[in-house]
């Protein structure tokens, strides 16, 4: 079953966050992510106002992703958002599909 990696994100340095957003998209392909969204337009339709950037990754199984998230390689990457002020950064990850029970 796939996974989602699913982040919300508030920018404060783009030079410096872009040193970690260049590094990503290899590092989650590594794992198998398949980006959904990246960017782009939005309208937050309910909730906070805080965050202007989101992002969804497939990961092909909810541990594919979270290995990837734990990993070296991203470590290394996301050090250059969470040194200083760079940015503000939520991620989840969660199973695809409807786990409710009915």
């Amino acid at each position: 079953m796939p996974a989602y990696w699913v982040a919300r994100s508030k920018i404060n340095d783009p030079v410096e966050y872009k040193k970690y957003t260049d590094r990503v998209p290899a590092i989650t392909s590594k794992y198998g992510g398949k980006v959904l969204a990246r960017g782009g337009r939005y309208e937050i339709l309910e909730g906070p106002q805080k965050f202007h950037r989101f992002i969804v990754i497939e990961f092909p199984t909810f541990e594919q992703g979270v290995a990837c998230f734990k990993s070296d390689e991203y470590k290394q990457a996301a050090a250059f958002r969470r040194n200083g002020d760079a940015g503000e950064v939520e991620t989840i990850m969660v199973d695809g599909g409807d786990a409710t029970p009915r």
